[in-house]
């Protein structure tokens, strides 16, 4: 099988990054990519990855709305031969349909946020036309967790056609105590100090500076430095927060040019405090180097992180501050958990499972006769309370 993915761009951000891993773990799964931007991106580490698994990789440049790029999508998938269409947002989804009804092919789309709930009549109204255009247009829908689930159940009164399939990661392997020492070396902190990293990245929403009012709580003679990875718009505030404060900037390190992963493969602990999120990617890759989370208890986190791999907390500085020292204090608790999210990582995101449940739809959309029905393929409906409608 072929399988034509169509996304908005290649920026590493956004859901290429994740296809890079699916491209390296789907012909196992039975299957190839073919993938398709509707905008370019001046950071090629994207295409340089897919190119890795030689994977075809097209970058269009059309306009937003541009009538062309129905005619340019299509055109690449037809070079191409792919068999099935996969979009994902909501320009691709609209082209993307348009291009696979014109190959007459089927279509699958994956929802990769959560909705908030409706502003007024007008929006629900919105949101409602559009979940009944995914049932008309898209074979199937994917779902990438439980909340969003429900939140399509409520749109269009059942989950038939919908799956959820988490996102996978690629396994990012575990850290080594040598790389954990020179780390430490490197922020000049000792072997018995813990190392609690945040990789998250740094934009409204995502609760560095939460973080920070949690990182004042701490006491003064723990034992915790916190480093804050990765770039955003909101790093120069939050260096100059960090800067101005003797108390923060004592215990707070940024390294914005080390690679994600790295920085979880020598850390302690994940720290992950957004104030909303979906399925976060990195929150998955921090459980595959086994490193157990401090996170906050919102959107799609409950379906990462369990009271076994890390410790859920409201959107309360004090309270992730509480969880943080009850980790700090406990190594025996860190390792626990630790090798518990590994593990956790290992049966539910790492990328071969992924791929194989994907696999799973597409043969079912395709028709193939040894593939599931598509009704087996539904997301269970979900639980109502007691007088639910």
């Amino acid at each position: 099988m072929k399988i034509g993915h169509l996304v908005e761009s290649l920026d590493p951000r956004g859901v290429a990054a994740a296809l890079a891993d699916l491209a390296a773990a789907g012909p196992a799964a039975g299957y190839g990519l073919v993938v398709v931007a509707l905008t370019p991106t001046d950071q090629p580490g994207i295409a340089a990855r897919l190119d890795r698994t030689a994977t075809p990789v097209v970058e269009l440049n059309v306009a937003p709305w541009d009538p062309r790029a129905v005619p340019k999508v299509l055109r690449a998938f037809r070079e191409h031969g792919v068999d099935l269409v996969h979009t994902h947002g909501l320009r691709p989804d609209v082209v993307g349909s348009a291009a696979a009804a014109r190959l007459r092919v089927p279509a699958i789309s994956t929802l990769h946020h959560i909705h908030a709930q409706p502003a007024d009549r007008a929006d629900h109204l919105r949101r409602t036309a559009k979940t009944f255009a995914r049932k008309r247009f898209m074979t199937r829908t994917i779902a990438t967790s439980m909340l969003q689930r429900d939140w399509y159940r409520a749109a269009a009164g059942s989950t038939a056609g919908l799956s959820v399939i988490p996102d996978g990661a690629a396994d990012p392997g575990v850290g080594t105590p040598e790389a954990a020492l020179r780390f430490r070396r490197g922020l000049g902190v000792g072997e018995n100090e813990v190392v609690a990293v945040s990789v998250a990245p740094m934009r409204r929403g995502q609760g560095q500076d939460m973080l920070l009012d949690a990182v004042a709580e701490l006491p003064p003679d723990e034992p915790v430095t916190v480093v804050l990875g990765g770039d955003g718009p909101l790093r120069p505030w939050l260096e100059s927060r960090v800067a101005g404060d003797e108390l923060l900037s004592g215990r707070v390190a940024f390294r914005k040019d080390t690679d994600p992963v790295e920085l979880l493969q020598v850390a302690d602990v994940q720290l992950h405090t957004t104030r909303h999120d979906t399925m976060p990617r990195r929150l998955v890759l921090g459980h595959g180097t086994g490193t157990p989370a401090v996170a906050t208890r919102v959107g799609g986190i409950p379906e990462i992180v369990t009271r076994e791999t890390g410790a859920l907390t409201p959107v309360s500085a004090s309270r992730i501050a509480e969880e943080l020292v009850r980790m700090a204090r406990d190594p025996q608790l860190r390792a626990r958990r630790g090798a518990a999210a590994r593990a956790r990582f290992l049966d539910r995101f790492e990328a071969s499972v992924w791929a194989r449940a994907l696999g799973e739809v597409y043969r079912s959309a395709l028709g193939h006769a040894d593939a599931p029905a598509p009704a087996e393929l539904d997301a269970p409906e979900p639980v109502l309370p007691l007088g639910g409608g």
